[in-house]
């Protein structure tokens, strides 16, 4: 149990958290989960709590230095570290959000760090479906740095067992959505007004989108996909569009999140075609929107994703397959209704406020209390 000078626990006060991780300067789902449940934890009894963006703005002139590449990220780095001691001093438990790789070492790493030096208890939250790849690279270091959380958390079983196969102890909690901001729409018959919302990143691999698609549209000419979503793929995606034929694609770049429950309504079908995937966000929005999916089974999206349950899976990278799911959505009498019922339940069941917020305060109390679980 965490006492301070005053001899007040943490048991006779309000627990103190800071939550550190990604503004929404960064749109992707680690920051628009970062922020929801800064959110929702603000209005939880006895808990008080901050948040701390590793992306911080600098402060007047010294903005310019965050236009120019690799200046910015020294500099924002710097901003980011120099905050630290200040915050975490006035906390409890530092929740630190944890992408894998290079971004590993510049946000959660100092956090921690920061953290065991004052004496304060903290959790690590990953979030990345390259885990495996990650901790097999790097494991003499990444390993020996993730043990400084008092508590590992990921979204999915998937990551549980991921980190199990290297030593590591991790706790599952989903990410949640936010029912207010998705309107549910049933789709008995969809249309073939297909969706993805996926950053253009080699990883998550759109180009199978697009080349499904392609085979879609030859076969129902009024077919349409919106490819929502940026990145370093954006110009050869755009091309790929262009070389398939005359498509009616529109990519709309990047959708702020209280402009996605619009999106998602004007579509019928979402496509997700990852090679590399973990817990994806939209395909839970998707679910609750009432949007029957078709996705690739990588990673850990057959732990959300049940085929012919509640959604349909193809193999990654196979786009006759993705092709073929999408077309029986369409063809098929009752299929999209079907999946589409039994996926509102599973997000009703398992993705809500109300279904993982009391997880989280919990956690927060355990490791408090020196429970640790990592």
């Amino acid at each position: 149990m965490i006492s301070h000078a005053s001899g007040t626990s943490v048991a006779d006060r309000r627990l103190r958290v800071l939550l550190v991780g990604p503004s929404l300067d960064i749109l992707g789902g680690q920051a628009v989960q970062a922020q929801r449940l800064f959110d929702r934890l603000k209005a939880v009894n006895g808990l008080e709590v901050d948040f701390l963006p590793v992306n911080p703005r600098l402060p007047g002139p010294l903005r310019v230095l965050q236009r120019v590449k690799y200046v910015r990220t020294v500099a924002t780095t710097i901003a980011f570290v120099l905050s630290l001691f200040p915050r975490c001093l006035k906390v409890d438990v530092i929740h630190a959000y944890s992408a894998g790789y290079w971004s590993f070492l510049l946000a959660p790493v100092p956090a921690m760090l920061v953290g065991r030096l004052l004496g304060r208890k903290v959790v690590l939250n990953y979030h990345t479906g390259e885990a495996a790849d990650h901790l097999n690279r790097h494991r003499s270091f990444a390993i020996p740095l993730m043990r400084l959380a008092h508590a590992i958390v990921v979204p999915s079983q998937f990551l549980v067992e991921v980190f199990a196969q290297f030593g590591l102890k991790a706790l599952a909690i989903a990410n949640f959505v936010d029912l207010d901001l998705l309107p549910h729409r049933d789709r008995p018959k969809p249309a073939p007004h297909l969706l993805s919302t996926r950053n253009l990143e080699r990883l998550y691999n759109v180009a199978c989108t697009l080349r499904a698609f392609a085979l879609v549209k030859a076969q129902i000419p009024d077919a349409t996909l919106t490819v929502a979503g940026r990145g370093s793929e954006d110009r050869a995606l755009k091309a790929l569009a262009r070389d398939l034929g005359p498509l009616d694609v529109t990519f709309v770049g990047a959708v702020p999140p209280d402009q996605m429950g619009a999106l998602y309504n004007s579509v019928d079908i979402y496509v997700n075609s990852p090679d590399i995937d973990n817990m994806p966000l939209s395909i839970i929005e998707a679910f609750a929107c009432g949007l029957p999916v078709v996705s690739t089974n990588a990673g850990g999206i057959p732990f959300i994703v049940q085929h012919n349950e509640n959604g349909l899976l193809a193999d990654r990278n196979d786009e006759t397959g993705l092709a073929a799911a999408i077309l029986r959505l369409i063809t098929e009498p009752g299929l999209a209704a079907r999946l589409s019922a039994e996926a509102y339940g599973h997000v009703l069941k398992h993705y809500t406020w109300d279904a993982v917020g009391c997880h989280w305060h919990h956690l927060y109390r355990s490791v408090s209390n020196g429970q640790e679980s990592g």
